[in-house]
């Protein structure tokens, strides 16, 4: 699962652009810098620090009693009740022990009936149920010789179960009708299930562990009007005498229940292929055209993984279906990932947008988490981390070494800032809640320390590890150790101290290096700065780089004690010193630079991290002559990123200052390849001396990129042109996100009641991301203009508060009533 779904637009920096804070980072989507020495909250000396782990009750895995083998669910829909009506068969036989009974999971439900089977025929079975489990008697004791199959009819009821969830996966009825009734304009109807953690037990009775595993067919009776997707081959499709069809899905290779999807609605269906295999993309028809340009690098991915690892791609086909209100980011059910909407893109937005992060993730999971599936939530890493590590292989096959690298500065980032408030082992049987193992810890640190574990073998043996670990446990469940024993029997090593204190042990190594110089020698004096009560002391095998009379050396290092010294032998002043100048750390590490170290780290080290670290650490001395010739070098740089940082730096000079780089953000303006940076160097321009380049500005809205567009909508707004309103006016038809978020900035400190009307069709229209920042603009309207504060706005915004799937999305609606708060009726809401 990708839970990545929160639309990142800067919008706070571009409201304070409209107040005139000279800034460039409206309206378009960023990540954060190189964490390069970030630190973690003080705490005092005798305090426990906030981010000390927890110590919650143990969560083992789930005790196999019986073993489910088949399901066969018939199932049908009351669109009205938003019922699922099934009949479930279920085969299954005790997993060692004899047993009488049988327990499932069966959430919410009303349990009709319950049937031993023996052919056609079937006897009454006793039940007891509790609106959690169904505990079957079977009537007699079976040995785990004797299988047996039970039918129960029953009546799934998602909407009544009490709300669940977490920040990745915001709900957990395992069933959503979306638009149920046709009432709300544009938006169509459609049935889907979303299983992980335990959810698939709300719409079929089953055992809801990740170590059970079950073959599986589906019956699915819907209007012909719609498509269907299921799990495994597409078999036949049965006309009805009622008018209805029936569908029909077989899963023949075994999987694990939380993996079972159901989808339906008015889908196009784009044909593609890998090899023999179907792979097809689902999406709303006013996307058919530009499906296989989101999702067309599908099968290019599926070999490049199936070649890599040596393990095919294992299902009978591969398709990606896109839904609407997905309460996550995306989900790898098994031969039929699903995706939140996000992914539906037209013609223009394309150039802005790539999805195949997301994309590469979920489908690395059909071999790490349905191939392979880990047998407790504790150890989610074995899931997670790799779909997580997916995203960096394939950027690094497709796009290059610096775009695989950006990707890995942002998974530091996200951990990193995840630490400052909590820090937990990856693996961790310790949790208050499994919904918390779909952290930052489980993904960008998961897979930043699978980077490391490559580093550390090297790259024949990391793909000859996967192999075995995936061949060796197909089909089956697993924990941490047999990923360690695969990598330990490939290499022959002690793979213990490694997978111990990264899988293991809370935290991350804080370094501190110093370095001297004379006599001949450098010395490197290295300590590590944890806190080791509630940390380890770290082995680290890392290579120190020195630079001296333009020449590289290279040298192998092992930091294993609190406090070390390196010496090195050097025939002159070195240049630079880097410890691990390949950027593959997990951790901080402080370092102090002079001036002429980082000019020459950024003209000499090859990673993205230092490149953009040099260019950040010197922004205070960019009019200095030296300083303004590397930001120069790196307005030309062939990587998008670097000419964005070199821009959003020099963007802090003043009007003067800047004159000799002018020109040419001017120029990359209007012509650079990337819309992002188009976008930065509109915005710079505007914050030096926005007059001067409205004629830019104005070319710039009609950009085609919607980055670069939106940013000179604010540009131009910012210049003050009498005709600006009539100028902005043209765009409040469009329906992008980056315009309307644009245009909302604007309007919320500018516009008066006569914008109200655009601003409730955009609330109604807008989801996700979108919609949180929107809400935000959409206060600071409504605390500017009171005439606005009308029962109509007052509703909405407390049906979002109350109701809306997505808890920021509440709590910006909830801030957005506090501007009215005032008025007795909101305070009773409140």
């Amino acid at each position: 699962m990708n839970h990545r779904f929160l639309s990142i637009v800067g919008l706070a920096a571009a409201m304070a652009f409209t107040s005139g804070c000279n800034t460039n980072k409206a309206v378009v989507a960023t990540k954060a810098p190189a964490p390069a020495a970030r630190k973690a909250k003080a705490a005092p000396a005798d305090a426990v620090p906030v981010w000390a782990s927890k110590k919650y009750a143990f969560n083992p895995s789930r005790t196999k009693e019986s073993d489910l083998l088949h399901t066969t669910l018939r199932v049908s829909f009351d669109w009205e009740k938003q019922y699922l009506h099934g009949l479930a068969e279920i085969t299954a036989k005790p997993y060692f022990y004899p047993q009488r009974q049988l327990v499932l999971d069966a959430k919410g439900m009303d349990i009709h009936s319950v049937y031993l089977m023996q052919g056609y025929d079937g006897t009454p079975l006793e039940f007891d149920y509790d609106g959690q489990k169904l505990t079957i008697d079977l009537g007699k004791a079976y040995t785990r010789e004797e299988q047996y199959t039970i039918e129960v009819d029953y009546t799934a009821k998602p909407n009544e179960l009490p709300t669940g969830g977490s920040d990745a996966i915001t709900a957990d009825k395992g069933l959503y009708f979306i638009n149920p009734l046709g009432k709300e304009p544009n938006k169509p109807q459609q049935i889907w299930t979303q299983g992980e953690t335990e959810a698939s037990s709300a719409w079929f009775p089953t055992i809801d562990a990740p170590n059970e595993r079950m073959t599986q067919e589906i019956y699915v009776t819907v209007d012909p009007k719609y498509k269907t997707l299921s799990n495994g081959e597409f078999i036949y499709s049965r006309q009805n005498a009622d008018g209805t069809k029936t569908d029909y899905w077989k899963q023949e290779l075994p999987h694990a229940p939380y993996l079972a999807m159901l989808a339906i609605g008015d889908f196009a269906v784009v044909q593609d292929k890998w090899r023999d295999r179907e792979v097809n993309y689902y999406v709303e028809p006013a996307y058919k055209n530009t499906a296989k340009k989101v999702f067309g690098n599908t099968p290019e991915m599926m070999e490049f993984f199936s070649q890599k690892l040596g393990v095919a791609y294992p299902w009978p086909k591969y398709a990606q279906v896109v839904v609407r209100d997905f309460v996550s980011g995306a989900m790898e059910n098994t031969s039929a990932s699903t995706f939140m909407e996000d992914l539906q893109l037209n013609e223009r937005e394309l150039l802005d947008k790539s999805w195949d992060g997301i994309i590469a993730h979920e489908l690395f999971h059909q071999w790490f988490g349905d191939y392979v599936t880990t047998e407790s939530w504790a150890n989610l890493p074995l899931n997670e981390a790799f779909a997580n590590y997916s995203e960096y292989l394939w950027a690094e096959h497709k796009y290059g070494a610096d775009e695989a690298a950006y990707l890995q500065m942002d998974e530091l980032s996200q951990y990193l800032d995840e630490a400052q408030e909590k820090r937990e082992p990856l693996i961790r049987y310790y949790y208050k809640d499994r919904e918390d193992m779909f952290d930052s810890h489980s993904y960008a640190k998961g897979g930043r320390v699978l980077h490391m574990l490559r580093q550390l073998v090297g790259d024949e043996a990391w793909w000859a590890s996967l192999n075995l670990y995936l061949t060796r446990n197909k089909f089956s469940d697993v924990e941490v150790a047999e990923l360690r024993m695969a990598f330990e029997d490939v290499t022959g090593r002690d793979l213990m101290w490694f997978f111990d204190q990264w899988f293991m042990q809370p935290g991350h190594p804080e370094l501190k290096v110093e370095q001297t110089y004379a006599n001949g020698q450098v010395k490197l004096y290295v300590r590590q700065m944890q806190d080791t009560t509630y940390a380890p002391l770290y082995r680290l095998p890392l290579n120190v780089a020195v630079w001296a009379g333009g020449k590289k050396q290279v040298h192998p290092v092992v930091v294993d004690k609190a406090e070390q010294l390196f010496t090195f032998d050097v025939a002159e002043q070195p240049q630079l010193v880097l410890l691990d100048p390949e950027q593959q750390l997990l951790g901080v590490v402080e370092q102090e630079k002079t001036e002429q170290e980082l000019l020459f780290q950024f003209h000499n080290a090859e990673q993205l991290a230092l490149k953009l670290e040099a260019l950040e650490e010197l922004q205070e001395q960019a009019a200095r002559p030296q300083v303004l010739s590397m930001y120069q070098q790196a307005l030309r740089d062939e990587y998008w990123m670097v000419r964005s940082k070199a821009i959003n730096m020099l963007s802090q000079l003043k009007e003067g200052q800047a004159a000799p780089v002018e020109p040419k953000v001017k120029e990359m303006a209007t012509q650079d390849e990337k819309g992002a940076v188009r976008a930065d160097a509109i915005l710079a321009l505007a914050g030096w001396n926005g007059n001067k380049y409205k004629p830019v500005f104005e070319k710039a809205m009609r950009d085609s990129s919607y980055q670069a567009s939106a940013a000179a909508i604010l540009a131009y707004a910012g210049t003050g042109a009498a005709d600006a309103p009539k100028k902005l006016a043209r765009f409040e038809g469009e329906t992008n996100e980056e315009i309307v978020l644009a245009l909302a900035t604007l309007y919320a400190v500018e516009a008066g009641p006569e914008k109200y009307g655009w601003f409730m069709k955009q609330m109604k229209a807008a989801s996700g991301g979108e919609l949180y920042y929107l809400l935000q603009s959409f206060g600071a309207y409504l605390a500017g203009n009171s005439e606005t504060n009308t029962p109509e706005v007052i509703s909405l915004l407390a049906d979002l508060a109350q109701h809306h799937r997505l808890y920021y999305v509440r709590a910006a609606a909830y801030q957005a009533l506090m501007v009215m708060s005032e008025k007795p009726e909101v305070q009773a809401l409140l």
